[in-house]
């Protein structure tokens, strides 16, 4: 079907990215949104699978080959792996080693005991610190070797365990943004859990509308106005577990290798969103002087912190793209 107004064309999906992604496009012909609905799904599921630490695929050198053969042998890899990983390391390097993909190790412990505390929460406990350091003795990032030449990565320490988590979804839905666009899509919103992207605005010229939640009632506090650009949010109340009445959520400082203190929900507001999603993570983890000097000094990079108390923090240009939220 073909119409002279662009109408909306929508879509859900749940099996990339562990979790829930909605694709909204604006298009005069059904079949053409049909097709780049159908196309940006299907790059989805290629990024999904590349940056998979999880899972192996028949016939493909995703992560989780490059994980099982640490300390062993250079891995051959898809070119967008080594993508992700060099826009990783340059991230950590943003925030002062606030977003290592070498923690694996230490993740994967506060995952084990996060999945066993909510199976069984009268037994639930803390991973032991010990642990946590002997993990965190193998997450040195330069151990992640990138050879462009010969289309590798490989990890020097057999011990290192690469977790993209932090910015994996992020980076891939802006590389899949990126091809919607050369392929002339001019009004499209991508969400992906806490991460959204948009081409442009609605057909009308109005921007898109992206809430921020509360991180205390699961309603919303901000409608934020998004033209062309990236809204993340990370929270802690996306995945935690109870132990003796204290919450711990899955965002880990690699200072302490304790879950940060220091706020419930950090959102990022900037054109790409794999900057949006790494961001988020490293602000996570510093003090607030500190965040806001970091997001000050980036071109076009707005946020809004919400501390334990509810407190509101923003950035010097948020509020111009943002209104509390009304029912």
């Amino acid at each position: 079907m073909t119409s002279k107004e662009p109408q909306r064309y929508e879509q859900t999906f749940f099996d990339v990215f562990d979790t829930v992604t909605t694709i909204v496009i604006y298009d005069t012909s059904e079949r053409a949104a049909s097709a780049h609905i159908k196309e940006a799904h299907a790059l989805l599921t290629e990024y999904h699978q590349l940056y998979d630490i999880y899972h192996a695929y028949s016939g493909l050198n995703n992560l989780y080959t490059v994980n099982e053969s640490a300390g062993i042998v250079p891995v051959a890899v898809d070119e967008r792996i080594l993508d992700l990983v060099a826009f990783a390391k340059d991230m950590d390097t943003l925030t002062n080693g606030r977003m290592n993909v070498a923690m694996g190790g230490v993740l994967t412990i506060w995952a084990d005991y996060r999945q066993a505390g909510l199976d069984d929460s009268d037994n639930a406990a803390l991973p032991p610190m010990e642990l946590l350091e002997q993990a965190a003795e193998h997450a040195n990032i330069d151990d992640i070797v990138i050879d462009r030449a010969a289309g590798t990565l490989y990890l020097a320490d057999a011990g290192l365990h690469v977790d993209v988590g932090a910015v994996a979804k992020g980076y891939a839905v802006q590389q899949v943004m990126e091809q919607m666009k050369r392929d002339g899509v001019t009004s499209m919103l991508l969400s992906a859990g806490g991460n959204v992207c948009a081409i442009g605005t609605r057909p009308d010229g109005t921007n898109w509308k992206v809430g921020i939640q509360d991180p205390y009632s699961g309603g919303y506090l901000k409608v934020v106005n998004v033209d062309g650009q990236s809204l993340v949010t990370s929270g802690t109340y996306e995945r935690y577990y109870t132990v003796d009445g204290v919450d711990y959520h899955h965002i880990i400082d690699p200072a302490t290798l304790m879950p940060s203190t220091h706020y419930d929900s950090v959102s990022v507001l900037t054109v790409d969103s794999g900057l949006a999603d790494a961001l988020t993570t490293g602000l996570f983890s510093m003090p607030l002087e500190e965040g806001m000097a970091l997001v000050e000094s980036l071109d076009g990079v707005e946020a809004l912190w919400i501390s334990h108390n509810g407190m509101q923090t923003p950035s010097s240009g948020f509020s111009a793209f943002a209104t509390n939220y009304e029912n």
